[in-house]
């Protein structure tokens, strides 16, 4: 784990923004006007995602995926310029949020700056033509980090927007060098102290795949040497598994807290229900009461909150990467107000440095507890939304629903759960 990441980065809520259909004109203008809005969700920081210019050859759909970048020094002109750019960043700053953009360095376009000016700095077939090691992404090739003058480049670039924004959130980060990522860290921080660095670390069978067709492929162990917080992609596929019935909650569970043992004691993870590569929490979760309960815990969860812009309109169609394909702000209920609540419940100081336990119990519930010597804080969540009768150790007595307002009493070490989440604080 990178020694000075802080245990607070856990009360956070990142709210991730695609430009170019985050509104009908995909601008940095547009975002800018909706920061307020933003803002009042409870957000902490935006991640914009890519924010420069797209190549020409091999792109998929009309326009192209930001993840098929042609220049990684400067911006998108479909988005506005480089001032449009800085003045939406001052705004978020104005507003007391921070800022990180995405940085992908496991490729780029065909038609690059970089592979026009440095072609030796490519992966290279066997017949000597550019390609790409892994997946199906046919509008990408990748980089070579043999060359250690594409270090000394990738870093300068690093340095140029430290200078304007707060931190990065780095693509498929584990098919980068981790030296590479510890000696960015580490030249990177005296342009801009405290920058913050999230990796979209990637699933165990990814890695496995990986290194057995002899890529390197970094685990979540490692990525955390050089970032402050990872993907939760070990434990999504059984969070996926469950709700398609193939494991019982159980196996999620132990999941979940196996991560409280073999990652350092200030480990973060970013947790979430649904991004831009996963389906819509709202269409994996099409019934009301399970939905709230899986958001709620999806804020109670150790770990900073990311929320996918939309998601707090219930959206349930996943915008298009490689078209324009503009959210639908008026697509379901509105839970804004809702997500103001466990956003300033996401501030309380257990969720940053608690013991934190999860347990599945009979009726598809879960029992997640925050303990720090003799302070609690208790959470319960009915998975499928049913109602029934939680056991929990704590006193008798009568406790305040910090999820939802209201009361919730214990009696006989026992709660009612009528279907809704509840979360309070023992003294």
């Amino acid at each position: 784990m990178a020694k000075n990441t802080a245990n607070e980065y856990r009360n956070l809520v990142l709210y991730s923004v695609y430009v170019r259909n985050h509104s009908e004109a995909g601008t940095f203008e547009a975002v800018r006007q909706d920061l307020e809005r933003i803002k009042a969700l409870g957000t902490d920081m935006i991640w914009l995602m890519p924010i420069h210019p797209i190549g020409q050859t091999a792109r998929k759909g009309t326009l192209g995926s930001p993840y098929a970048i042609s220049d990684y020094r400067t911006v998108n002109p479909e988005y506005g310029t480089l001032e449009d750019f800085r003045r939406l960043v001052d705004a978020i700053h104005r507003l007391g949020m921070k800022c990180i953009i995405d940085v992908v360095y496991n490729h780029t376009s065909p038609d690059s700056w970089l592979v026009k000016n440095h072609p030796e700095w490519f992966y290279r077939r066997t017949d000597g033509s550019f390609g790409n090691r892994v997946g199906d992404w046919t509008d990408i090739v990748d980089l070579d980090y043999s060359h250690p003058e594409l270090w000394d480049d990738q870093i300068e670039t690093l340095k140029y927007w430290a200078a304007i924004v707060d931190g990065f959130r780095c693509d498929v980060a584990p098919l980068v060098p981790l030296a590479f990522w510890l000696r960015a860290r580490a030249e990177v921080e005296a342009v801009r102290p405290g920058c913050f660095w999230l990796s979209e670390s990637v699933e165990p069978g990814f890695v496995a795949a990986a290194r057995a067709e002899g890529i390197s492929a970094l685990s979540d162990a490692e990525i955390f040497q050089a970032f402050d917080a990872a993907y939760d992609y070990d434990s999504f596929p059984y969070f996926k598994d469950y709700l398609e019935g193939r494991i019982p909650l159980s196996r999620y569970v132990e999941c979940l807290n196996q991560q409280e043992t073999i990652y350092p004691e200030n480990y973060v993870k970013l947790r979430f229900l649904e991004n831009h590569d996963q389906l819509r929490a709202s269409f994996i979760l099409p019934d009301e009461a399970a939905l709230w309960n899986w958001t709620s815990f999806l804020y109670f969860q150790k770990g900073m909150t990311l929320l996918y812009g939309g998601q707090e309109r219930s959206c349930r169609h996943l915008p298009s990467l490689f078209d324009k394909d503009p959210v639908n702000w008026l697509d379901g209920p509105d839970r804004s107000a809702q997500l103001r609540r466990l956003s300033a419940l996401k501030k309380h100081p257990l969720l940053a440095d608690g013991a934190y336990h999860v347990q599945a119990l009979p009726g598809e519930f879960l029992l997640a507890v925050y303990r720090r010597q003799r302070r609690q804080l208790v959470g319960i969540f009915s998975m499928k939304g049913a109602s029934g009768s939680v056991t929990v150790d704590v006193p008798d007595g009568q406790y305040e629903n910090l999820a939802e307002g209201g009361t919730i009493e214990v009696k006989f070490g026992k709660v009612c759960c009528q279907g809704k989440p509840l979360i309070f604080e023992t003294p």
